[in-house]
């Protein structure tokens, strides 16, 4: 098996708009990096749990959960969230903890601490489950521009146009790459972790990578964001797919509105269901790690597909006098910042962290 342990954030990954025309500093502060949770649903207002939305500064998604476990007198395992946020940044997101029923949830509002605050509590129905929120906003400040004017509003009205490669983010793969040499070692023969969810992070980062050198493969031929003969089309926002074969005038015009979009694989038990010259480039990617994938297969987690393009939605941004460019866009949920930026600035891929931990 080629061992993938030394390029493990992708940091060749082509970019599809062209060399990156900017270099610049984020997350000097995290006011430079805010991302705020979009549930895409209300609270119920009535039930035996509280939805509390909190703040948090310089801290990450678990260990705001054990704070609030504390004052709730529950146990961290009853805490819900549906996502992990970024540690360094100004994060706003939903937490879910079970409270008694004539408990009044506006005391919740006086639980905070450094580094987080309840900012709005609500009565709710049931614990959140991860993946219930529909997307999240952000807003990066890039500090230190530097960079030709013209070049970077080129491609950021590109991006705005076109989205971007839908690449997972290098903080998928764990420091400095730990998660998925863990899983190459395990693939090769050594004993897996033993710790739940040091497995978990294993398997994912081996899945990550493989669909990230799919979509590499793709943005180098420059059909990332077109479709291919035999096709697994998936529907914008949506786990479903189609098999096209062959594209027609009615699909391709879905295409171009961005309402389906080219899938590649997340490996696992069962065959790709692409066909044609979408499967064959498939699997000439996959084939040099045929290891690392029957490891996932073997953990009987089942191949699913993930959209090869990522839209990025709401997208503006504002040049401000010192030097500074501040971006703002909505992704869904899964996605990464770092994908964005990853096409704008020379060194954002070496940043770390960018979407969803």
């Amino acid at each position: 098996m080629s061992d993938p342990g030394a390029d493990s954030s992708l940091e060749v990954a082509p970019c599809a708009h062209g060399r990156p025309p900017a270099t610049g500093a984020i997350r000097r502060e995290p006011e430079d990096f805010v991302v705020d949770e979009i549930l895409g649903f209300e609270p119920d207002g009535t039930g035996n749990h509280g939805l509390l939305v909190v703040e948090k500064r310089g801290a990450n998604t678990g260990w705001v959960a054990a704070q609030l476990a504390r004052p709730a007198g529950v146990a961290v395992r009853d805490i819900g969230f549906s996502g992990h946020k970024d540690r360094h940044a100004l994060t706003t997101q939903a937490y879910s903890l079970p409270l008694p029923a004539l408990f009044d949830v506006a005391q919740c509002l006086e639980w905070q601490g450094d580094g987080y605050a309840v900012r709005a509590a609500y009565r709710h129905g049931r614990k959140l489950r991860p993946g219930s929120h529909r997307a999240n906003r952000f807003e990066l400040r890039i500090r230190d521009l530097r960079g030709d004017r013209g070049a970077i509003e080129a491609s950021l009205a590109a991006i705005r146009e076109h989205g971007v490669p839908n690449y997972f983010g290098p903080q998928r793969f764990g420091r400095e790459g730990s998660n998925l040499r863990r899983a190459v070692a395990w693939a090769g023969g050594a004993a897996g972790p033993r710790d739940r969810s040091q497995r978990s992070f294993a398997l994912s980062a081996a899945r990550s990578y493989l669909f990230n050198a799919v979509l590499a493969g793709r943005v180098a031929r420059g059909d990332w964001n077109r479709l291919l003969p035999g096709e697994a089309v998936m529907l914008d926002g949506r786990r479903s797919f189609f098999i096209a074969e062959p594209a027609d005038a009615a699909l391709e015009a879905r295409r171009a509105a961005m309402d389906v979009h080219p899938s590649g694989p997340l490996p696992g038990r069962g065959a790709s269901p692409a066909a044609g010259p979408a499967r064959e480039l498939e699997d000439s990617v996959v084939a040099p790690y045929a290891d690392l994938a029957a490891l996932v297969a073997s953990e009987r987690i089942d191949h699913e597909r993930r959209s090869l393009r990522l839209p990025v939605r709401e997208f503006d941004w504002t040049f401000g006098d010192d030097d500074t460019l501040v971006l703002r866009f909505v992704l869904p949920r899964g996605t990464f910042a770092t994908a964005v930026l990853h096409e704008v600035l020379a060194d954002a891929w070496d940043a770390g962290e960018g979407g969803e931990e």
